[in-house]
């Protein structure tokens, strides 16, 4: 299980951090990541961080946010900086064992929370 938490409503240029409390499986041992969807838009792979702490990046938003983990909390986290309006999504996270980025392959999804960007 999932639970993602930490969005609200942020003017661009403000910062956010986003969590994501897990449970119910080896969390240290899945790859985890972001993947956003905005309104009438495609979903959206944001950050991966895989099981070794290397993290990975879209181009949209390399340099602005940040993955981390904290395996003893059993958590990932999602920093957010200098938001731009079309970062607004709903933010989800996920878990994956088969080392791949594609959200179509991840074994775990929670239920997501809203980022809207917005003065």
């Amino acid at each position: 299980q999932l639970q993602a938490s930490g969005g609200g409503l942020v003017q661009p240029g403000g910062s956010l951090r986003l969590s994501c409390a897990a449970s119910g499986f080896t969390f240290g041992s899945y790859d985890m990541s972001w993947v956003r969807q905005a309104p009438g838009k495609a979903r959206e792979w944001v950050s991966l961080i895989n099981s070794g702490g290397t993290p990975y990046y879209a181009n949209s938003v390399k340099g602005r946010f940040t993955i981390s983990t904290d395996n003893e909390k059993n958590t990932m986290y999602l920093h957010l900086t200098s938001l731009k309006p079309e970062d607004t999504a709903v933010y989800h996270c996920a878990a994956s064992s088969r080392n791949t980025f594609n959200p179509r392959e991840f074994d775990y999804w929670g239920q997501g929370t809203q980022v809207t960007v917005s003065s």
